[in-house]
């Protein structure tokens, strides 16, 4: 019975500590003083056509910090990208670094600033999930998880 309960005891620490050092769930993960929130990326049409992703990137500390790069195994090139709208006309550029004043979020969401996902590996799929790491210049890195949801999506679903 000893040793049973001991196997137990040992098999649940390792979960536990498993649990714990996967990357950021799809609602919240951390770096220094960065908090990014509820990230969620769109279904790609194929490969041949970006994907996005979206969050909530949240400064809780006292000094700026800014994203400096972006990056996914599933994708060849990750960028933040802005949508412009300038007489009538609507473009895309991207922005580096992303600025994040202390106590300021920004979000990235449709039709706004977003995670630019190009060249892609493979197609992102309705209810799987991929990694992303951002690069912040003081919080470092931090890899989260980030689900994926229908082509149309407008904002995560339940």
């Amino acid at each position: 019975m000893k040793i049973v309960a001991k196997g137990l005891f040992i098999a649940l620490a390792l979960i536990v500590g498993l649990l714990y050092a996967r990357p950021g769930t799809a609602e919240t993960a951390q770096a220094g003083d960065i908090t990014v929130e509820t990230p969620w990326a769109r279904a790609s049409i194929g490969t041949s056509r970006p994907a996005a992703a979206y969050m909530m990137i949240r400064n809780e500390g006292s000094a700026a910090d800014q994203l400096i790069g972006v990056e996914s195994p599933l994708s060849g090139m990750a960028e933040v990208h802005k949508v412009e709208m300038k007489d009538g006309v609507v473009s895309m550029s991207s922005v580096s670094p992303l600025p994040i004043g202390p106590g300021e979020t920004v979000t990235l969401a449709p039709g706004g600033l977003h995670v630019m996902l190009m060249k892609l590996r493979q197609p992102l799929e309705k209810g799987a999930d991929f990694p992303l790491t951002l690069t912040f210049e003081r919080a470092g890195k931090l890899t989260l998880d980030v689900p994926i949801h229908s082509v149309g999506a407008m904002a995560p679903e339940k």
